[in-house]
């Protein structure tokens, strides 16, 4: 831009230049026209020398002006060359950069895309995780209710009383029941009946007043497992028992009283027969 601004300051001032030179050359005419009619009644041939001088300084002048002029025009073309040399390597170099942020943006989309994916991959794979970590907990619970299994009962649902003694063994009924997880315990027959594999624990109290001793077996598929007795001359007596047992599924376990044996309930729940599964086992 530098040098387009100093080519139409030197075009001027070469047009300003020949124009006064032209101006200059009539008056120098008219100046010699004077100088001839002057000099004609003087001195002629003086006057010819004058105005041949003239003209060859005139000439010389001329002559130098011309070639400054050339020169100046051919430094500007020089400098505007380089200048649009400069400009075509900024540009250039413009154009790369342009290219390389290009690239480099298609670089960093191609970056978050991928790892958008990468995220929505492991989002997509800890939903899937949930979701069945979620069914089998759900199928674990199901399982596990299938296998909650539990039950509490004492003997009388109300009032008072005593049971026995008898001359041999009476399988009891505990009817006031307080708990039936699995409904396994049937508190019309007072039996126990195992809906699956595992082991279980069983556990057995009795109350009486002596003399008369209080006992009671726990039975397991008509076999006498483990007795809770107590016995004094007088005054109140109790006693527990318990026990673990594997069972398969049904089995059944119960209570009996033993022979010559009494016990006495009342609203306060003092015999009581109660189990549960500890945990299944597989088949």
């Amino acid at each position: 831009m530098k040098g387009l601004v100093c080519l139409l300051l030197l075009l001027e001032t070469f047009v300003c230049v020949v124009q006064h030179q032209v101006d200059g050359g009539l008056n120098e005419n008219e100046i010699s026209q004077q100088l001839r009619s002057e000099d004609g009644r003087q001195n002629p041939p003086q006057t010819d020398t004058l105005r041949d001088e003239a003209s060859t300084d005139s000439q010389q002048n001329y002559h130098l002006f011309f070639t400054d002029i050339h020169a100046a025009l051919r430094e500007l073309t020089a400098t505007v060359t380089e200048q649009k040399a400069n400009i075509r390597e900024l540009t250039a170099t413009i154009t790369e950069q342009k290219t390389n942020i290009r690239a480099l943006e298609t670089q960093l989309r191609d970056e978050m895309n991928r790892k958008n994916d990468v995220i929505l991959e492991e989002l997509n794979m800890k939903n899937y995780e949930i979701s069945n970590l979620t069914l089998g907990q759900v199928e674990l619970r199901k399982e596990n209710r299938d296998r909650e299994i539990a039950f509490s009962a004492a003997l009388m649902q109300s009032g008072s009383g005593h049971i026995g003694p008898f001359t041999s063994e009476f399988t009891l009924t505990y009817r006031n029941v307080f708990t039936n997880i699995g409904n396994a315990y049937n508190p019309v027959t007072g039996v126990f009946t195992a809906p699956l594999k595992g082991a279980y624990m069983f556990r057995v109290s009795v109350f009486g007043v002596g003399p008369t001793p209080a006992a009671a077996y726990i039975y397991k598929n008509g076999e006498r497992l483990v007795l809770a007795y107590a016995r004094q001359p007088q005054n109140e007596l109790n006693s527990s028992n318990g026990v673990v047992l594997i069972l398969e599924v049904g089995d059944v376990v119960y209570v009996r009283l033993r022979s010559g044996a009494k016990i006495h309930d009342d609203q306060d729940n003092l015999n009581t027969f109660s189990g549960f599964l500890l945990f299944p086992l597989t088949l």
